[in-house]
Formats: C-alpha cells, sequence, structure tokens
C-alpha cells in the first residue's frame, strides 16, 4: 500500500514562500513503485471543493498548474528519495488551505486535475498566508 506523507506547511506573511514536501513510501495495489506514478498537489480551503494545484507525470515528466498558481509555485519530484515537493513564492492569503499529495497508478493521466482519479492521498498539511 502507497503511503504519501506531506511536510512543510506552517503561517507565512503575504508575499513569503514555503516548500512542502510528500514522502511516498509502499507500492500500489499492482505493484507499482513512486516512480511510476502520476503525482499532484491539491488544495481544500475552509467551506470549499478541493482543487487541483499542481501535477507532474511519471511517463514523460511533464507539468500542469492551475492558472491560479502559475509563475508562483513549482513542484518537482525525486524518485531516488521517492519525494515530491511543492515550492510555493509569493503566497498570498488565497493561497490559505490544506494541502494534499495524491498518486495516480493510471497510464495517461489525462484529467490530472480530477481529484476523483487519484489512488492514494496524503493526511494534508496546513498552509496560513496572513495579510
Amino acid at each position: 500500500q502507497v503511503r504519501l506523507v506531506e511536510s512543510g506547511g506552517g503561517l507565512v506573511q503575504a508575499g513569503g514562500s514555503l516548500r512542502l514536501s510528500c514522502a511516498a513510501s509502499g507500492r500500489t495495489s499492482s505493484g507499482r513503485t513512486f516512480s511510476t506514478v502520476h503525482m499532484s498537489w491539491f488544495r481544500q480551503a475552509p467551506g470549499k471543493k478541493r482543487e487541483f494545484v499542481a501535477n507532474i507525470r511519471w511517463t514523460d515528466g511533464s507539468i500542469n498548474y492551475a492558472d491560479s498558481v502559475k509563475g508562483r509555485f513549482t513542484i518537482s519530484r525525486d524518485n531516488a528519495v521517492n519525494t515530491v515537493d511543492l515550492q510555493m513564492n509569493s503566497l498570498k492569503p488565497e493561497d490559505t488551505a490544506v494541502y494534499y499529495c495524491a498518486a495516480d497508478e493510471s497510464f495517461y493521466n489525462s484529467r490530472y486535475y480530477d481529484s476523483q482519479i487519484y489512488d492514494y492521498w496524503g493526511q494534508g498539511t496546513q498552509v496560513t498566508v496572513s495579510s
């Protein structure tokens, strides 16, 4: 079973930066390892639906971002140590949310923005941006 553990959240002032990390362990139900699953970050603010933030595919390394974070956030993965990071710069109060990493073991990951396609989730880490 894949286990995902997020870290790095906290309280930061607007304009500041945080770096989130997601550590993966175990294998998927079909025996896949971290290096062969697509990884994404989602976030959920109080009273709102969980929303897509960023995605990185294992097949070709392609990356996608939500429009709201483009140019400010950077996703990266290190298959040698089974981690996926989210560097967040120029943070805004509206970035306040619980941030989750998620893994998708499908081959195409075409609907990377849809939380329902993801098979494994971490417990989340709180990010609070003060104005």
